[in-house]
C-alpha cells in the first residue's frame, strides 16, 4: 500500500474532534474527499476561525456543536455515530493565550482527553484512535537537536504542561485499558508550527502576516530570530491518517507516539518566514518591535522524525519554501474571489500526487 493510499477510508464511519478547528477543517475536507462518512464535534466556530464555514463543511459532513469539557456531550456522540476511526484534535490551541486562561486550556486540553478517552471505552465501534497533542509536549531544553518519542515530557507555559499532560493520560489509557482491550487500537501524534491557507487566529505568526500584507501595513514580529519546524498542515495530516490506516493493519508496530515534522534543513526563523512571505504575497514590510514585558516563548524547538521515516515510511513532501508559497497563494487566491473549496481541494490534491 502506497504512502497516499488513504482508500481503506472510504465510506469509513469517522468522528474528528476538534473539527471546527484549523487543522480539523483540513482533516475533514481530505476525509470528505476520500469518500469517509465523516462525524465532527467541537465548538462552533469562533469569529478568527472562518474556515470551517468557508469549506461549507456544516453541509458536507455530520457536525455536532459540542465542548469536549462536556462527558455526556462526547459520550451520545460517539454512541450516535458509532464510529470506526477517530482522530481527536480537540483543543486550546494557543500558547500566549494559555497564560491569560491557563484552567480553561487544562480544562480543554487534560479533562477533555479524559472524556473522550471514556467514551471511547464505553462502546465498542472505535478501531483506530489517533490520539493529537503537540510539538509543545516534549521539556523544551532547547537543544540543537530534535527530541525523540521517548524524550522527557512537560512544560514552562499552561500549553505545553497541559500537551505533556495529556500524554500521560494518553499512555495510562492505552496501558490500563486499551492494550487489553485489542479492538481499540490507538497511537498518539506529535507535530508543531503548522502553517496553512485559513488560518486566522491571533498571535500566530501567518495570520499576522496576511493581515499586515493584505491591510498594506508592516509586518511586527516581537521574536524574529526564534526558530521553528514549519511545515504545512497538510504534512502532519498525512502523518495522522497513516498512523489510523496502519493502526488497522499491523497495530502492534504503531501503537505508542509519534512526531511529524519537517527535516531539520526546514527549519526556520520567524523573521525567515515573514521574508518568505512577503516575496509570495508581492509587497510588504516588516519591523521587529522588542516587548519586555511578554510571556516566555521557547526559541528553538525541532522534533527527530526518523522513527515515523523508518517505521511508517513517512517524510515530509514539501520544503519550508512550498509550505510558505502554497499556504500564502491560499489566501491570495480566496481574496481575489476563489472558491475557498476549490483552491483547498486543489492543494490536496497537489499534495497528494
Amino acid at each position: 500500500m502506497g504512502l497516499m493510499d488513504f482508500s481503506i477510508f472510504k465510506e469509513a464511519k469517522i468522528l474528528v474532534t476538534g473539527s471546527t478547528g484549523f487543522k480539523g477543517s483540513w482533516l475533514c475536507t481530505w476525509l470528505n474527499t476520500l469518500g469517509a462518512d465523516v462525524s465532527g464535534f467541537a465548538l462552533p466556530p469562533k469569529p478568527d476561525a472562518p474556515l470551517f464555514d468557508q469549506l461549507k463543511l456544516r453541509e458536507r459532513i455530520k457536525q455536532y456543536d459540542g465542548d469536549i469539557r462536556d462527558i455526556e456531550a462526547i459520550k451520545k456522540v460517539l454512541n450516535e455515530v458509532k464510529p470506526e476511526i477517530v482522530f481527536h484534535l480537540a483543543a486550546q490551541a494557543l500558547v500566549r493565550y494559555s497564560y491569560d486562561e491557563p484552567k480553561i486550556t487544562f480544562d480543554t486540553n487534560v479533562l477533555g482527553a479524559v472524556n473522550l478517552l471514556e467514551a471511547i471505552r464505553a462502546i465498542n465501534t472505535v478501531k483506530s484512535l489517533v490520539f493529537v497533542t503537540s510539538d509543545k509536549c516534549y521539556w523544551n531544553k532547547e537543544w540543537v537537536w530534535g527530541y525523540r518519542e521517548n524524550d522527557e515530557l512537560g512544560g514552562h507555559d499552561p500549553y505545553s504542561a497541559s500537551k505533556a499532560a495529556a500524554e500521560l493520560v494518553f499512555s495510562s489509557y492505552q496501558d490500563s485499558f486499551f492494550q487489553k482491550q485489542a479492538k481499540v487500537q490507538a497511537a498518539s501524534a506529535r507535530a508543531g508550527n503548522v502553517i496553512g491557507g485559513g488560518d486566522f487566529s491571533m498571535d500566530r505568526i501567518v495570520p499576522d502576516c496576511i493581515r499586515a500584507l493584505a491591510s498594506g501595513e508592516e509586518i511586527v514580529l516581537r521574536n524574529p530570530e526564534s526558530t521553528r519546524p514549519w511545515q504545512h498542515v497538510l504534512e502532519p495530516l498525512s502523518g495522522y491518517m497513516t498512523i489510523a490506516r496502519e493502526l488497522l493493519i499491523r497495530p502492534d508496530d504503531i501503537r505508542g507516539a509519534w512526531n511529524f515534522g519537517p527535516d531539520p534543513e526546514n527549519v526556520h526563523s520567524v523573521k525567515d518566514l515573514a521574508k518568505k512571505s512577503i516575496e509570495y504575497w508581492g509587497s510588504g514590510s516588516l519591523k521587529i518591535a522588542g516587548n519586555a514585558d511578554q510571556p516566555f516563548e521557547s526559541n528553538l524547538l525541532m522534533l527527530n522524525v526518523d522513527k515515523s521515516k523508518s517505521i511508517l515510511g513517512w517524510r515530509a513532501r514539501w520544503n519550508f519554501d512550498q509550505a510558505v508559497k502554497y499556504t500564502v497563494q491560499w489566501y491570495r487566491r480566496v481574496q481575489e474571489g476563489k472558491n475557498p473549496i476549490e483552491v483547498t481541494v486543489e492543494q490536496i490534491k497537489e499534495y497528494s500526487e
